[in-house]
Protein backbone atom coordinates (compact mmCIF):
# COMPACT_ATOMS: atom_id res chain seq x y z
CA UNK A 1 0.00 0.00 0.00
CA UNK A 2 3.02 2.36 0.23
CA UNK A 3 2.84 3.58 -3.35
CA UNK A 4 -0.90 4.24 -3.09
CA UNK A 5 -0.33 6.01 0.23
CA UNK A 6 2.30 8.23 -1.40
CA UNK A 7 -0.03 9.10 -4.27
CA UNK A 8 -2.85 9.99 -1.88
CA UNK A 9 -0.47 12.09 0.21
CA UNK A 10 0.54 13.92 -2.99
CA UNK A 11 -3.18 14.55 -3.60
CA UNK A 12 -3.37 16.34 -0.24
CA UNK A 13 -4.44 13.60 2.20
CA UNK A 14 -2.73 12.87 5.50
CA UNK A 15 -2.26 9.12 5.27
CA UNK A 16 -1.85 6.54 8.04
CA UNK A 17 -0.91 3.20 6.52
CA UNK A 18 -2.18 0.69 9.07
CA UNK A 19 -1.02 -2.90 9.08
CA UNK A 20 -2.64 -5.82 10.88
CA UNK A 21 -1.37 -9.28 11.89
CA UNK A 22 -3.88 -11.40 9.96
CA UNK A 23 -1.64 -14.45 10.24
CA UNK A 24 -1.92 -14.35 14.05
CA UNK A 25 -5.29 -12.85 15.01
CA UNK A 26 -8.86 -13.81 14.16
CA UNK A 27 -11.07 -11.25 12.37
CA UNK A 28 -12.91 -10.17 15.56
CA UNK A 29 -9.56 -9.54 17.28
CA UNK A 30 -8.38 -7.49 14.31
CA UNK A 31 -11.50 -5.32 14.54
CA UNK A 32 -10.67 -4.60 18.21
CA UNK A 33 -7.06 -3.80 17.32
CA UNK A 34 -8.22 -1.34 14.65
CA UNK A 35 -9.91 0.78 17.33
CA UNK A 36 -6.54 1.40 18.95
CA UNK A 37 -4.84 2.17 15.64
CA UNK A 38 -7.53 4.68 14.68
CA UNK A 39 -6.87 6.82 17.76
CA UNK A 40 -4.16 8.53 15.67
CA UNK A 41 -6.89 9.90 13.41
CA UNK A 42 -9.21 11.26 16.09
CA UNK A 43 -8.32 14.90 15.38
CA UNK A 44 -8.86 14.69 11.60
CA UNK A 45 -11.71 16.74 10.12
CA UNK A 46 -12.76 13.64 8.12
CA UNK A 47 -11.57 10.05 8.33
CA UNK A 48 -11.63 8.08 5.09
CA UNK A 49 -10.76 4.39 4.75
CA UNK A 50 -9.03 2.68 1.84
CA UNK A 51 -8.58 -1.07 2.19
CA UNK A 52 -7.17 -3.80 -0.02
CA UNK A 53 -8.81 -7.23 -0.01
CA UNK A 54 -9.45 -8.27 3.62
CA UNK A 55 -8.40 -4.75 4.72
CA UNK A 56 -11.61 -3.40 3.17
CA UNK A 57 -13.64 -6.12 4.91
CA UNK A 58 -11.94 -5.22 8.18
CA UNK A 59 -12.88 -1.55 7.73
CA UNK A 60 -16.49 -2.55 7.00
CA UNK A 61 -16.57 -4.72 10.11
CA UNK A 62 -15.18 -1.93 12.29
CA UNK A 63 -17.62 0.62 10.87
CA UNK A 64 -20.52 -1.78 11.48
CA UNK A 65 -19.70 -1.64 15.22
CA UNK A 66 -18.52 1.96 15.68
CA UNK A 67 -19.80 5.45 14.98
CA UNK A 68 -17.46 8.20 13.78
CA UNK A 69 -18.74 11.76 13.82
CA UNK A 70 -16.06 12.67 11.27
CA UNK A 71 -16.56 9.63 9.02
CA UNK A 72 -15.75 10.21 5.38
CA UNK A 73 -15.85 7.47 2.74
CA UNK A 74 -14.56 3.92 2.25
CA UNK A 75 -12.87 2.65 -0.91
CA UNK A 76 -12.49 -1.12 -1.13
CA UNK A 77 -9.89 -2.54 -3.52
CA UNK A 78 -10.53 -6.13 -4.67
CA UNK A 79 -12.66 -6.94 -1.61
CA UNK A 80 -14.11 -10.41 -1.09
CA UNK A 81 -17.44 -8.90 0.01
CA UNK A 82 -19.10 -12.26 -0.59
CA UNK A 83 -16.02 -14.38 0.09
CA UNK A 84 -13.60 -16.01 -2.32
CA UNK A 85 -14.07 -19.23 -4.24
CA UNK A 86 -10.34 -19.73 -3.91
CA UNK A 87 -10.68 -19.66 -0.11
CA UNK A 88 -13.41 -22.30 -0.38
CA UNK A 89 -11.14 -24.63 -2.32
CA UNK A 90 -7.99 -24.08 -0.24
CA UNK A 91 -9.63 -24.02 3.22
CA UNK A 92 -8.15 -27.43 4.11
CA UNK A 93 -4.66 -26.55 2.88
CA UNK A 94 -1.97 -26.16 5.57
CA UNK A 95 -0.02 -23.79 3.32
CA UNK A 96 -3.10 -21.59 2.87
CA UNK A 97 -3.77 -21.50 6.62
CA UNK A 98 -0.09 -20.75 7.27
CA UNK A 99 -0.08 -17.87 4.74
CA UNK A 100 -3.35 -16.28 5.92
CA UNK A 101 -3.66 -17.55 9.48
CA UNK A 102 -7.08 -17.41 11.19
CA UNK A 103 -8.43 -15.13 8.47
CA UNK A 104 -8.18 -17.97 5.90
CA UNK A 105 -11.10 -19.90 7.34
CA UNK A 106 -13.26 -16.77 7.50
CA UNK A 107 -13.15 -15.78 3.82
CA UNK A 108 -15.25 -18.47 2.17
CA UNK A 109 -18.39 -17.83 0.16
CA UNK A 110 -20.81 -19.54 2.57
CA UNK A 111 -23.54 -17.58 4.35
CA UNK A 112 -21.71 -17.86 7.68
CA UNK A 113 -18.41 -16.46 6.38
CA UNK A 114 -17.10 -13.30 8.01
CA UNK A 115 -17.84 -10.94 5.07
CA UNK A 116 -21.30 -12.43 4.44
CA UNK A 117 -22.35 -11.80 8.05
CA UNK A 118 -21.60 -8.06 7.84
CA UNK A 119 -24.54 -5.68 7.48
CA UNK A 120 -25.03 -3.44 4.46
CA UNK A 121 -23.03 -0.22 4.84
CA UNK A 122 -24.62 2.93 6.25
CA UNK A 123 -21.88 5.10 4.74
CA UNK A 124 -20.51 5.86 1.26
CA UNK A 125 -18.59 2.95 -0.23
CA UNK A 126 -16.82 2.70 -3.56
CA UNK A 127 -15.55 -0.66 -4.82
CA UNK A 128 -12.83 -1.27 -7.40
CA UNK A 129 -12.47 -4.81 -8.76
CA UNK A 130 -9.68 -6.21 -10.90
CA UNK A 131 -10.20 -8.22 -14.08
CA UNK A 132 -6.67 -9.38 -14.94
CA UNK A 133 -5.67 -12.54 -13.09
CA UNK A 134 -1.95 -13.26 -12.93
CA UNK A 135 -2.68 -16.18 -10.62
CA UNK A 136 -3.43 -18.84 -13.25
CA UNK A 137 -4.61 -21.34 -10.63
CA UNK A 138 -7.10 -18.76 -9.33
CA UNK A 139 -8.25 -18.02 -12.87
CA UNK A 140 -9.00 -21.72 -13.39
CA UNK A 141 -10.86 -22.05 -10.08
CA UNK A 142 -12.93 -18.87 -10.43
CA UNK A 143 -14.83 -19.43 -13.66
CA UNK A 144 -16.00 -15.83 -13.94
CA UNK A 145 -14.33 -12.46 -14.47
CA UNK A 146 -11.90 -12.04 -11.59
CA UNK A 147 -8.53 -10.71 -10.46
CA UNK A 148 -7.34 -14.29 -9.83
CA UNK A 149 -8.41 -14.28 -6.18
CA UNK A 150 -11.78 -12.50 -5.96
CA UNK A 151 -14.47 -12.58 -8.62
CA UNK A 152 -15.94 -9.31 -9.84
CA UNK A 153 -19.37 -10.44 -8.64
CA UNK A 154 -18.02 -11.15 -5.12
CA UNK A 155 -16.47 -7.70 -4.94
CA UNK A 156 -19.83 -6.00 -5.53
CA UNK A 157 -21.66 -4.78 -2.44
CA UNK A 158 -25.31 -3.96 -1.91
CA UNK A 159 -25.67 -0.27 -1.14
CA UNK A 160 -22.33 0.79 -2.63
CA UNK A 161 -22.23 4.31 -4.05
CA UNK A 162 -20.07 3.43 -7.06
CA UNK A 163 -18.29 0.49 -8.68
CA UNK A 164 -15.42 0.27 -11.16
CA UNK A 165 -13.39 -2.47 -12.81
CA UNK A 166 -9.86 -2.17 -14.15
CA UNK A 167 -7.53 -4.68 -15.86
CA UNK A 168 -5.38 -5.22 -12.76
CA UNK A 169 -4.57 -8.25 -10.60
CA UNK A 170 -5.51 -8.84 -6.98
CA UNK A 171 -1.95 -8.63 -5.69
CA UNK A 172 -0.97 -5.45 -7.54
CA UNK A 173 -4.22 -3.46 -7.75
CA UNK A 174 -2.88 -0.87 -5.29
CA UNK A 175 0.19 -0.24 -7.50
CA UNK A 176 -1.88 1.12 -10.39
CA UNK A 177 -1.83 4.90 -10.97
CA UNK A 178 -5.33 4.61 -12.47
CA UNK A 179 -6.59 2.98 -9.28
CA UNK A 180 -4.98 5.76 -7.22
CA UNK A 181 -6.74 8.38 -9.37
CA UNK A 182 -10.10 6.65 -8.89
CA UNK A 183 -9.56 6.38 -5.13
CA UNK A 184 -8.74 10.10 -4.87
CA UNK A 185 -11.79 10.99 -6.99
CA UNK A 186 -14.10 8.93 -4.78
CA UNK A 187 -12.69 10.37 -1.56
CA UNK A 188 -13.27 13.88 -2.95
CA UNK A 189 -16.69 13.50 -4.52
CA UNK A 190 -18.21 10.10 -3.67
CA UNK A 191 -17.97 8.96 -7.30
CA UNK A 192 -15.13 7.41 -9.31
CA UNK A 193 -16.01 9.59 -12.29
CA UNK A 194 -17.68 12.68 -10.78
CA UNK A 195 -18.32 14.31 -14.17
CA UNK A 196 -20.59 11.40 -15.18
CA UNK A 197 -22.68 11.54 -11.98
Amino acid sequence: MRRLAARLAAAGYRVHNLGYPSTRLAPAQLVTRLSRDLERCSDAPRVHFVGHSFGGILARAWLAEHELSNLGRLVMLAPPNHGSELADLLRGSRLFRWALGPVAAALGTGPDSFPNRLPAPRFEVGVIAGTRPVNLFGALVIRAPSDGTVSVSSARLEGMADFATLPVSHTFIMESPRVAALVAAFLRAGRFHPSSA
